[in-house]
């Protein structure tokens, strides 16, 4: 069924009796093409892709819990394409433009809200460093402008710019970076993938592989073994955990990475800000209430949840800069497991068991990917070769020399 203006009044008119399921519920067939493991937004993705763009239809995603569960409905919602190593910026940018026409490609409301995202900076190395952000973005194609204390003042006049340890002196733009309703881009894309004849099948775990003379054949879930002439891994945080099933020990750890949400206010902040001088990043959702995030926990954990260390770091970031927020109550808080990689960036590539192919060590960037990650994996399961804005992406790079350490702090998932 197509969502239109129309039908939304012909069913309002008729009693809303006639919506179908945005998705089946199918029974998983004995073997597929391409068997997807992990429901989340890029699995998702790389189906949609996969099927829309490379014609192949049969193939199945399976997720052990339900669509949403994830790591796709456990973040703050912000995407951008602000990176600065040409490995990630063209990459991000891929995204970012997918991004741009993904509601009238997919046919489904997931609320891209491009507000604009400014990072801070509070003194002159900070600002030199930005700036040479800003020009390698603009020469990678995208777009970034960089503002002085005045033109910040007009923007975001809420700020504490007498702060005699933080003072904001500027910040670097991106204005076609924003927000965008998590969940349903992992609805809109399952519903998408489901129209082109991909079965997704949820409460479907996977418990191993079926591995042959050095070839994956298939898995085994808890519903059955299901064979597959392409196995393609992408569970985020559960990574390691679900590869070494195959055999493999992944440049990877686990991580847990909290979110919060406050009270609902009214209108104040007009797009995305970031704190230059600590990990903190806040929005304000539609319903009002300030979405904002920090670092990592800094242990490793499968755990959904986070720790009160991390929750006091967050909220003196935001304190930092925006004193006017202290009055404001914490409704909830949630947390997402990272999969952080050696360098900060990910990976999308073969592995050395044919038929079995890697998508993971997402680290912060997970969601703002999900199109171009799903996009590419598709490309790379569809021509067995590296999309080209993805060939950086391989698991051999420390091996090679070859790392993407956007944030220079060299091979400390932690830190990441």
């Amino acid at each position: 069924m197509r969502y239109s203006a129309l039908e939304i009044l012909k069913q309002g008119l008729t009693g809303n009796k006639t919506w179908k399921p945005a998705w089946r519920d199918p029974e998983p067939k004995a073997e597929y093409d391409v068997i997807i493991i992990g429901g989340g937004g890029h699995g998702l993705a790389t189906a949609y892709y996969l099927s829309k763009k490379h014609g192949v239809r049969n193939v199945a995603v399976l997720e052990k819990g339900w669509i949403g569960g994830g790591n796709v409905g456990r973040n703050t919602t912000i995407v951008r394409s602000n990176y600065m190593l040409p490995g990630n910026e063209h990459f991000y940018e891929l995204s970012m433009k997918l991004w741009e026409g993904l509601e009238q490609d997919f046919n489904y409301n997931a609320m891209i809200s491009q507000r604009g995202i400014i990072n801070l900076f509070h003194n002159d190395n900070q600002r030199d460093v930005y700036a040479r952000r800003g020009n390698a973005m603009i020469m990678a194609g995208a777009d970034a402008e960089l503002l002085d204390e005045e033109a910040i003042r007009k923007e975001l006049p809420f700020l504490d710019y007498d702060n005699a340890r933080f003072p904001v002196k500027g910040g670097l733009a991106q204005r076609r970076g924003g927000t965008v309703r998590h969940d349903a881009v992992a609805w809109g894309f399952a519903r998408g993938a489901d129209e082109n004849g991909v079965d997704i099948i949820q409460n479907c775990e996977v418990t191993g592989f079926d591995i042959k003379d050095g070839i994956c054949l298939g898995v085994e879930t808890t519903r059955g073994r299901i064979g597959g002439k392409k196995v393609a891994v992408c569970v985020a945080g559960s990574s390691g955990h679900v590869m070494a099933m195959a055999g493999m020990r992944l440049p990877i750890e686990s991580h847990v990475l909290q979110a919060f949400v406050s009270e609902g206010l009214k209108p104040v902040i007009p797009g995305v800000v970031t704190f230059g001088a600590g990990h903190f990043y806040v929005s304000q959702s539609d319903k009002g209430g300030l979405v904002f995030g920090g670092d990592i926990d800094g242990y490793n954990s499968y755990a959904q949840r986070g720790n009160l260390p991390v929750v006091e770091d967050v909220c003196e970031g935001g304190m930092a800069i925006m004193p006017m927020i202290g009055k404001a109550r914490l409704l909830r808080s949630w947390g997402g497991i990272m999969d952080m990689s050696m360098d900060g960036s990910p990976y999308i590539d073969k592995t050395h068991i044919d038929g079995l192919y890697f998508n993971g060590g997402w680290c912060y960037g997970g969601f703002k990917a999900t199109p171009a990650s799903g996009y590419c994996y598709a490309h790379l399961l569809a021509n067995n070769a590296p999309h080209p804005v993805a060939k950086e992406y391989r698991l051999d790079r420390f091996i090679s020399g070859k790392m993407i350490d956007e944030k220079g702090m060299g091979a400390q998932p932690n830190l990441h």
